[in-house]
């Protein structure tokens, strides 16, 4: 799709007639439309997760004729680049300027951060599907800051460090981006596999954007593991998938993925070296499920291609605001009741065929799959499920309080059980 339609925004204007222009405010607020800013980083190395966060997003308002609550839905698109300066002038930019009801979007841990720390300050609601910095919904948690159809990062990998314990695997080595979400996703995993009796033998971490695998490839493959876990997204998962594969590694050292490292939108770009690798997630594009078959039917008929993890993040995102909206009768001026209506709502009826809830702290909690990358009838890769974890909460099986009173995941803090 060309990328000058993810930067339209669709507005439409209303004629007020003299007897409407008589009519009370709140009756008059009422035809205006909802603004939404989404912002989505469709420059840089994570474009191609961008354009899939705008395209879930813009499928479901069209799939709804962009009416929510007795009110035309209006969005506008900014672009982020990826980067958190950017971010935060995009952010206000459509606040101070554009005057929008709430904030959708961000990809990067840094962007959302930054975008984060501004709507501390102003109030405005902000709803991020995939920005998944776990202290955003536990030691800093910001009231206005809420994770529709979203996820803490450390999360979704505890599963798979779990199973993995279950399948005979004792000593695993980490690959990683080195920021906060690599950081996140890394730790849960490690802190459940070290505290089941693993051992992590080794982490890497690797820069943004790297182009050459090879020298970490090469620490691996000398570290005699049972597993490699790698949390790569974008274009870097590819580079890493295909240069393990190169290097000899596949077949002979099996692979483990955070959910964004066999996502849509890396594998379906991909061969043989993304066949088998086990990830684990909430969503998995090869479910039966009938609500989630539907989905990914529409989803392809439409873009051409399968939902990524982005898409349908961003899809069932609006999928939850907007049953509130409607509940509120398009009435949402009133921030602290719009927020804790959406807080004290569940996702009923979203892809995933099955309600989720928010935790006590404004998280969202998933049956979790593990998935196994195969081809499908028409020979294409994609995710699915072999395993179920039902009812998986961002604090796994801990006390949140005693969770809590430890640090952070960080390069310094991986939870590791000596």
């Amino acid at each position: 799709m060309d990328r000058r339609q993810f930067l339209k925004t669709t507005s439409l204007s209303f004629a007020v007639s003299a007897a409407g222009s008589l009519a009370a405010p709140r009756l008059v607020r009422a035809a205006e439309p909802i603004r939404i800013g989404l912002m989505a980083p469709l420059s840089g190395v994570v474009a191609a997760g961008g354009r899939e966060i705008v395209e879930g997003f813009n499928m479901y308002w069209e799939e709804r004729n962009k009416q929510s609550g007795g009110r035309t839905v209006e969005v506008i698109v900014e672009d982020d680049a990826g980067n958190p300066d950017t971010a935060l002038q995009k952010a206000r930019r459509l606040v101070e300027q554009s005057k929008v009801d709430f904030l959708f979007g961000n990809l990067l841990a840094n962007t959302g951060l930054a975008v984060a720390s501004y709507v501390k300050g102003n109030g405005v609601p902000y709803f991020i599907p995939v920005i998944a910095a776990d202290d955003l919904t536990q030691r800093n948690r910001i009231k206005n800051v809420i994770r529709v159809a979203g996820y803490t990062a450390s999360q979704m990998p505890r599963p798979l460090a779990d199973w993995a314990l279950k399948q005979g695997y004792k000593r695993i080595a980490t690959i990683s981006q080195d920021y906060t979400f690599g950081h996140e996703q890394c730790g849960g995993f490690a802190q459940v596999f070290t505290e089941g009796g693993g051992q992590i033998v080794s982490q890497l971490w690797n820069p943004l954007n790297t182009a050459d695998f090879s020298p970490y490839i090469g620490q691996l493959g000398n570290l005699k593991v049972d597993a490699i876990f790698a949390m790569e997204l974008g274009a870097d998962a590819s580079r890493f998938m295909k240069q393990y594969s190169d290097f000899g590694l596949k077949g002979q050292v099996p692979l483990l993925g955070a959910q964004n490292f066999t996502d849509q939108s890396v594998i379906r770009t991909l061969g043989e070296e993304c066949d088998g690798i086990v990830s684990s997630a909430h969503f998995a594009e090869g479910s039966e499920n009938p609500e989630t078959q539907k989905f990914v039917k529409a989803y392809s008929t439409k873009y051409g291609k399968m939902p990524s993890l982005y898409g349908f993040s961003h899809y069932s995102g609006a999928m939850w605001v907007d049953q509130v909206v409607n509940q509120l009768k398009g009435e949402i001026s009133n921030r602290d009741a719009f927020l804790d209506a959406i807080l004290k709502s569940q996702l009923a009826h979203s892809p995933l065929g099955r309600p989720v809830r928010f935790d006590d702290y404004g998280n969202p909690v998933y049956d979790i799959y593990i998935r196994k990358v195969v081809k499908n009838k028409d020979g294409k890769f994609w995710n699915v499920p072999v395993q179920t974890y039902p009812a998986v909460s961002q604090f796994w099986t801990y006390k949140p309080e005693e969770y809590l009173k430890n640090p952070p995941f960080s390069r310094d803090y991986q939870g590791i059980k000596k």
